[in-house]
């Protein structure tokens, strides 16, 4: 695996650096305009009345394909990661440097918030939806769900356009992000809501304790991940784990685990 590195400034002030994060402050841009948008447009249509089945699925389908198309624009010279859980895997992975890591997240946070306030211009000052428990899911059905779907999409997308090994996959990549992100809201989205990526969240949340607790959890999760493949190889206790999945599986499991410790972002932020 290749090792962690800090990165040089000159490296990441070069010309290719900074289309990179224009790249990802763009499909960060256009996934949380058109997701968010999706929402909004749904309440303007319906007079704020509750989500319908029909209404979720309409949601959840802007969601998949607003996905699809930011990974796909970003993917030739970004990675096209749009999620800050993934740049910093990558990170921790060795596959970019720290330095850049920290440049991508400013450029997907800067990306989310303009979103967010382009919605509010806009749609003339239409509220920014939020995430809330629904009625009879208890805080704890709630983090359980968030960390099923969580997974699910984290692991997506480190088997499919992060792992060495899976070869060329072409387009299925993205595709396969963005219907992992529409099926985890089809069936999240009537109990906790549904979500996974923090900034998109961060954008449109007013308390920074919130976001330090997000970034926190996500340095917990990929730091504990590394040290339990280090100590304890997934692959000497679990052999039909195939040993070059066990970073997917270590870094999506306790970027879940933590980053869903804090019940406040399991019912907040909208991916």
């Amino acid at each position: 695996m290749p090792a962690i590195a800090f990165g040089r400034f000159d490296d990441s002030f070069s010309l290719g650096s900074f289309k990179a994060y224009l790249a990802e402050f763009i499909s960060t841009l256009l996934f949380v305009f058109a997701g968010v948008g999706s929402a909004i447009a749904y309440n303007k249509l319906t007079s704020n009345a509750a989500l319908d089945p029909a209404g979720l699925v309409a949601v959840a389908i802007c969601h998949g394909f607003a996905l699809f198309v930011a990974v796909s624009v970003g993917a030739n010279i970004s990675g096209g990661h749009v999620n800050p859980a993934v740049t910093f895997g990558l990170a921790v992975g060795g596959q970019i440097t720290i330095l850049t890591g920290i440049f991508y997240w400013i450029a997907q946070l800067v990306g989310s918030i303009v979103a967010c306030y382009l919605l509010k211009v806009v749609t003339g000052g239409l509220a920014i939806p939020t995430h809330g428990l629904a009625a009879g899911v208890g805080a704890v059905e709630g983090v359980v769900m968030e960390i099923i779907i969580t997974f699910a999409l984290v692991y997506t997308v480190y088997a499919t356009a992060v792992d060495p090994k899976k070869g060329s996959l072409g387009t299925i990549a993205p595709i396969a992000i963005g219907f992992i992100v529409g099926a985890n809201i089809l069936a999240a989205g009537p109990f906790s809501g549904g979500s996974m990526n923090p900034w998109s969240a961060v954008a449109w949340l007013d308390s920074s304790t919130e976001m330090c607790s997000c970034t926190i959890n996500i340095l917990l999760s990929q730091t504990i991940s590394k040290l339990v493949e280090f100590l304890c190889p997934i692959e000497a206790h679990f052999p039909f784990v195939i040993k070059e999945g066990k970073s997917n599986f270590c870094s999506s499991f306790f970027f879940t685990f933590f980053f869903f410790e804090t019940p406040s972002f399991a019912v907040h932020f909208d991916l």
